[in-house]
């Protein structure tokens, strides 16, 4: 792999991790589509990138979070930091646990079936737009209950099927759940964070640290520092209308490859 792919994929991983538009889904099909042959290890990489984004962009928000959890088990302070920050770890266990048995046991195969992807696309396209034009926005992120933030890290478990995207599935529970746009978000953003984390240190040991690596990882940061801005700016206002036309879009455009190559 060269420094064009690495650069490529950055960028791919940057706008697709923080968008309900499948990072994974994105991964698998580029090299499918353009006959790369990528290491399974830099998608992690990649995912590294992210992480330091959002680490970054969110770090006063978790010096808050972790100064609030210590605070409410030490000190036995309630404040709404310390909730949010054990709804966190309660809600990365369970959605975590079920989805790396899953995505170790046949997470790798379903990466190989772009048609699969495709339709992951599709139908959490449709859904994503479905309950986000009907869902009535009830709560902000620090008005969250245990019920919402577990079921939305529930959900995270699906993530292992490439074209569902992990964000997708959280953001679209979040909003069915009556949680605000721009909370959805910044909580999927939060929770993705020990998970993709937990991940990195599992596969570092596989990392190739050449510069591809270091392109691949560098650019993923940057373009996803760029989309977090974009995004939570964008919610504001916006709708998630424009992310499912993309997806089925996307996937509409993937099938009629796939059928061209039977």
């Amino acid at each position: 792999m060269g420094i064009f792919e690495a650069i490529i994929l950055g960028i791919i991983q940057g706008l697709t991790e923080l968008l309900p538009i499948s990072s994974s889904g994105h991964l698998a099909l580029i090299p499918w589509i353009f006959n790369w042959n990528i290491p399974e290890s830099f998608d992690v990489a990649l995912h590294f990138g992210t992480l330091l984004a959002i680490g970054i962009f969110f770090f006063k928000d978790w010096i808050n979070l972790i100064k609030g959890g210590y605070n409410q088990v030490i000190k036995k302070e309630n404040t709404t930091e310390g909730k949010m920050f054990w709804y966190l770890v309660i809600a990365t266990i369970p959605g975590g646990i079920i989805g790396f048995i899953l995505d170790k046991s046949i997470g790798e195969t379903l990466t190989k079936m772009p048609l699969l992807i495709a339709i992951a696309l599709i139908v959490m396209g449709i859904i994503l737009y479905i309950v986000d034009k009907k869902a009535q926005t009830k709560t902000e992120f620090e008005q969250m209950s245990f019920k919402q933030t577990f079921l939305i890290g529930l959900s995270q478990a699906l993530a292992f099927i490439p074209g569902v995207s992990r964000s997708g599935v959280t953001i679209t529970t979040g909003r069915m759940l009556g949680v605000s746009r721009e909370s959805a978000a910044k909580y999927t953003f939060l929770l993705s964070t020990p998970i993709v984390l937990a991940a990195t240190i599992f596969k570092i040991k596989d990392f190739v640290f050449n510069i591809p690596f270091f392109v691949g990882v560098l650019v993923s940061f940057i373009v996803g520092i760029l989309v977090i801005k974009f995004l939570m700016d964008y919610l504001k206002k916006g709708s998630f209308k424009i992310f499912a036309i993309y997806r089925i879009i996307v996937g509409v455009i993937v099938i009629g490859i796939f059928i061209s190559r039977i």
